[in-house]
């Protein structure tokens, strides 16, 4: 079992990456600041990686030595592929990849985003993803994302505290307490500020706000942005055994990847070497998976096969080389699961009910909503096992529909063996979700092994 020291300073580590964290582009950009602490290099897309793969000009034995112990990362918008090279790795050398996605169930700003009336200035939102919609409610918002020049340079911004949802008055709804219900377009157009819509310019706020030199909002061409919660995460309860923050799901599982790959990277070879046959250790952060996925910098796209194909290549690798080492690959799916609810256990499975602080989730689905099969269930129990951590089967009540993550769409892709894995949490697409201080640091832990071990 780890040290509650151990566990209290990855949670508070945790907490800071996700208040760097507001959207999922400057997750990457918060990850890509620590992964260059940590002696990562950034690659361009557009560049040939010398010595990282996808040159196609050394040879097998050429780009093995250029790549030993090597440690890049590149960033394609709001999600993020980084990975280590082992010494000596090969054309069939496989791959042992932790994906995980940046992004959280929130509120995308609209076209024409100053809106208002009666006095009141507010935006314009389009629901992104499935948050629970009353969560939102009465908090202090801010907005946080990219904007685009119209020359192609892109700033991050983010505003602080800013705008809120403001709920009605039990006076004037005294049914409120029955059953609250939101309507997406009518209610949930948040306030920030008062004066006429006419004469005031929400861009010019995010141009303010934005990192770097001062931004003209008339050359702000495109934007990408969100709401996110301005509350600090914390430690509560009778033991000082819980985290309450926002975004959990999934920046839980970002981080622990995050902080697992560069533990990994250095450690140094003397204290744990690494066995034969060692795999590439891969961090797959993707964009868009709280709306399906579908996009180039999601799961579903080609941003995963195309780093691999280009590492592959930099090994020398042929085409029927590239399926050995995929075939020999694995990915763990690190996504957030569900604990049992106290208040609502009939909507759980009667027998698997996980609790915090019991450990990382095996989450498995009959119908293969999460990619987890035996072969997988075996990998995980033995990795926790020798980890020395414990962890916990999540299953869904059969009357409850089953979400699904990244996993399915991995295995699906690219044909290699996927486990579905997580960290649980109660109140799940809340603006503030809960889960145990112990369970992100243990997923970590097993994370850190898996970079590490022969699957």
């Amino acid at each position: 079992m780890p040290s509650h020291s151990s566990a209290a300073a990855h949670i508070q580590d945790l907490g800071a990456y996700v208040t760097a964290s507001p959207s999922s582009f400057h997750a990457v950009h918060e990850a890509a600041r620590r992964l260059d602490g940590a002696g990562f290099t950034a690659l361009d897309e557009l560049q040939q990686w010398e010595g990282a793969g996808g040159t196609g000009q050394t040879t097998a034995g050429q780009a093995a030595a250029e790549t030993a112990a090597g440690k890049y990362y590149v960033i394609r918008d709001g999600a993020l592929i980084a990975w280590m090279m082992p010494p000596g790795a090969g054309p069939t050398t496989a791959f042992n990849i932790l994906g995980a996605h940046t992004d959280s169930p929130s509120f995308k700003l609209k076209p024409k985003p100053t809106t208002g009336k009666f006095g009141w200035l507010q935006a314009g939102v389009e629901v992104y993803g499935g948050p629970l919609l009353n969560s939102w409610l009465d908090r202090e918002l801010q907005l946080a994302g990219r904007l685009v020049m119209l020359d192609g340079t892109e700033h991050l911004t983010a505003t602080g505290p800013l705008l809120r949802f403001p709920q009605l008055a039990i006076h004037l709804d005294r049914a409120v307490n029955e059953g609250l219900a939101l309507d997406k377009q009518q209610h949930m157009n948040p306030v920030f500020g008062l004066g006429d819509p006419a004469g005031e310019d929400l861009l010019a706020l995010l141009a303010v706000r934005a990192s770097g030199a001062a931004i003209d909002p008339a050359q702000i061409g495109g934007y990408d942005v969100v709401l996110a919660d301005t509350q600090a995460p914390a430690v509560f309860g009778a033991k000082g055994e819980l985290f309450a923050s926002g975004r959990l799901d999934n920046l839980s599982a970002t981080h622990a990847g995050l902080a697992a790959l560069i533990a990994h990277a250095q450690s140094p070879q003397a204290e744990a070497p690494l066995p034969e046959g060692a795999p590439i250790a891969v961090l797959a952060a993707f964009d868009h998976e709280e709306i399906g996925s579908a996009s180039r910098s999601g799961a579903s796209g080609p941003l995963l096969e195309d780093v691999l194909v280009r590492i592959s290549d930099g090994l020398g690798a042929s085409a029927s080389q590239r399926r050995q080492a995929f075939a020999a690959s694995f990915c763990v799916s690190a996504d957030a699961g569900h604990a049992v609810h106290p208040n609502y256990a009939e909507r759980h499975d009667p027998v698997n009910r996980p609790a915090l602080n019991g450990g990382p989730l095996l989450k498995i689905n009959a119908n293969q909503r999460y990619a987890t099969d035996a072969p997988g269930a075996a990998l995980w129990a033995r990795l926790c096992t020798e980890a020395g951590i414990p962890y916990q089967e999540f299953v869904s009540n059969n009357v409850m529909p089953c979400g699904s993550t990244i996993g399915p769409l991995t295995a699906t892709r690219l044909g290699i063996r996927t486990v579905d894995v997580g960290v649980p949490l109660l109140s799940m697409h809340s603006a503030r979700e809960l889960c145990g201080v112990e369970d992100p640091y243990w997923l970590a832990k097993v994370t850190e092994l898996f970079f590490r071990t022969p699957a």
